[in-house]
């Protein structure tokens, strides 16, 4: 849903589930010549806070370690790296809510 969502936006994306022994990056995704690292997070409910809320300072910490380490692997050279958060609240009715955060770091 995450990917779909950011193709229709117009980014390109180039990985998805990528790991490493550092960790993860959910999405990785082209933006024209930015380099766009993508954390994904899925709630049912904001009784513990927003999917946003969940991305805290130690996991955007690890996202741009991990962004280093997908360009160490791969041969791309983007004008610029940003990371960004697809939000998606899946509530019990309803069709699920998917928020796109740019440049959250």
């Amino acid at each position: 849903m995450a990917a779909n969502h950011l193709t229709a936006a117009g980014l390109t994306v180039l990985d998805r589930n990528w790991r490493c022994a550092a960790g993860e990056l959910d999405l990785v995704a082209a933006d024209g010549d930015e380099l766009v690292v993508v954390e994904v997070k899925t709630r049912r409910t904001t009784t513990y806070g927003t999917p946003a809320e969940a991305v805290t300072w130690r996991k955007l910490a690890r996202l741009r370690r991990l962004a280093a380490a997908w360009l160490a692997a791969h041969d791309e050279r983007p004008r610029s790296v940003r990371i960004d958060v697809v939000a998606v609240t899946v509530p019990r009715r309803g069709g699920p809510l998917v928020e796109h955060l740019k440049a959250v770091a």
